[in-house]
């Protein structure tokens, strides 16, 4: 199958990162995606493995998030159903309860979250089991370019994008792993760092057709200059409009 191009709704409106979030909102919660929706955004959203299937949240553990102790991936979803968010009666929701309460209303931007040693495709691989019966406008992203390989190979109906960052987190602080990582994944898309904006090599690939998002937009200067430098914004707080 020939993979197509980035679709045209990738670029077409903002995106709540995590959830339209806020306080008593928790990110990557339901009640966010539902206030996204709401307010006519897309849906970003984080996605790790739990023992038996994806969850929708960020971190490795629980306790950032919920106070408790734990890893994510060390138990099952109906074992982190038992949690609750700091603040909330909500707790974490597996990725099959976020695509029912999507239902194709508003765009979805996937992220698989990765880290060394971590065996992402079986990640990718439950990601798009589900995603196989979603009809509604969906993208993954990882800054993993193993993700957008993987999908590329398996699933090139799904449009996959790369996440970047050159400041001291990650892994692509030097330009060559920066090219390295984007031959890798031969991305649809790529969602930079709002503080690596304006970036030559960036532009040079928008120039030649390649849709640019960007993260996380999240105050009046960083949303000027996300407008000026990206097709579209991923944004939160005082990033948004």
């Amino acid at each position: 199958m020939t993979r197509p191009k980035a679709p045209g709704w990738l670029t077409k409106c903002e995106y709540a990162h995590r959830g339209l979030h806020s306080d008593g909102v928790p990110e990557n919660s339901l009640a966010a995606a539902e206030a996204a929706i709401a307010a006519g955004m897309g849906v970003e959203c984080d996605i790790q493995r739990s023992a038996d299937e994806p969850v929708v949240f960020h971190d490795w553990d629980l306790f950032r998030l919920t106070g408790q102790h734990g890893e994510t991936e060390s138990m099952t979803a109906k074992e982190l159903g038992r949690f609750r968010y700091s603040g909330s009666e909500e707790a974490p929701a597996t990725l099959t309860r976020l695509l029912e309460h999507i239902a194709g209303q508003v765009p979805l931007l996937i992220e698989i979250k990765s880290k060394r040693g971590y065996d992402v495709e079986r990640t990718c691989s439950a990601v798009r089991d589900l995603l196989q019966s979603y009809e509604g406008e969906h993208a993954v992203m990882s800054f993993d370019p193993r993700v957008a390989r993987w999908f590329r190979r398996n699933s090139p109906q799904t449009p996959c994008g790369l996440v970047m960052r050159e400041d001291e987190h990650g892994y692509t602080q030097k330009a060559w792993q920066r090219r390295l990582a984007y031959w890798i994944a031969k991305p649809d898309f790529l969602a930079y760092h709002i503080a690596a904006l304006p970036s030559r090599w960036v532009a040079g690939l928008r120039a030649k057709g390649l849709p640019i998002l960007t993260w996380t937009v999240n105050s009046p200067e960083t949303r000027a200059r996300a407008l000026l430098h990206a097709d579209a914004l991923i944004s939160e707080g005082e990033g948004l409009a």
